[in-house]
């Protein structure tokens, strides 16, 4: 088994839940008593956050590339950033390492498309809904991007995700919320929801919801445990991640 390693923090509510779908996932594919074999290393999400604020993304990027740079160093095979919104500075942290990033966005767009969906509606930070970086990466992966609610609708769901979800607060009357949120996407013609923070299945479940939807962090950790396990996944991930150096360098 490979071992992973984990860019976490951010918020550390949610990595709490990448360490249990891991586990999980390991038990169920060799036994009982099997738990995968991880490495976390967890930021100070204050420190980030206040990065974030500043649009200082340059030494964002600093941080978590050091970050992976540990975990390399630490022993592990690859490496994963617990977050979709520090995705935006993942570019950076794959060319401080050698081991290969799984990059939350990539995995996403194909289990969409393998899905058969198309257009679906991307609930997430304000960051990562209005920066760009997002829908650019997700059409350069799969040939589709996703649209984002209205102006008040995404300044409902950045609150939520970092004044509630964040701090460890799950509201019934935001998931009823968000629930409205997206039935105005299926009627402005989303076709399916991405859950791209990856606090937001703490909240509602992407079952329940008025389009299929697709809960990120359970993709993302289940292509880590492919990885780790050995089906078939490094191919992709080392021509990915080989595309993604030439651009950087480029």
């Amino acid at each position: 088994m490979k071992r992973i390693g984990l860019i976490g923090g951010m918020s550390w509510e949610s990595t709490a839940t990448y360490y249990r779908l891991l586990n999980e996932a390991v038990r169920a594919a060799r036994s009982p008593l099997a738990s995968a074999d991880v490495l976390l290393h967890s930021l100070d999400f204050s420190a980030v956050v206040a990065l974030q604020k500043t649009g200082r993304w340059d030494l964002a990027a600093e941080m978590l590339a050091d970050s992976a740079r540990r975990l390399e160093r630490a022993g592990a095979d690859c490496v994963l950033i617990c977050t979709n919104t520090m995705h935006l500075v993942s570019a950076e942290v794959q060319v401080a390492v050698s081991i290969p990033l799984i990059d939350i966005i990539r995995e996403t767009g194909e289990t969409l498309k393998q899905a058969g969906h198309s257009r679906p509606l991307l609930l997430a930070t304000r960051y990562t809904m209005e920066h760009g970086f997002y829908a650019d990466r997700m059409e350069a992966a799969v040939g589709f991007r996703p649209i984002v609610p209205n102006a008040e609708d995404r300044t409902l769901v950045h609150r939520v995700i970092f004044e509630e979800l964040c701090a460890g607060h799950v509201d019934p009357s935001s998931a009823r919320a968000f629930e409205a949120v997206v039935e105005r996407g299926r009627a402005a013609g989303a076709d399916s929801v991405i859950l791209g923070c990856t606090e937001i299945g703490l909240l509602v479940r992407p079952d329940a919801l008025a389009l299929p939807g697709f809960c990120s962090t359970e993709i993302h950790a289940a292509a880590a445990v492919r990885f780790a396990l050995g089906e078939g996944q490094e191919t992709v991930i080392e021509t990915e991640n080989a595309k993604l150096r030439e651009r950087v360098a480029a």
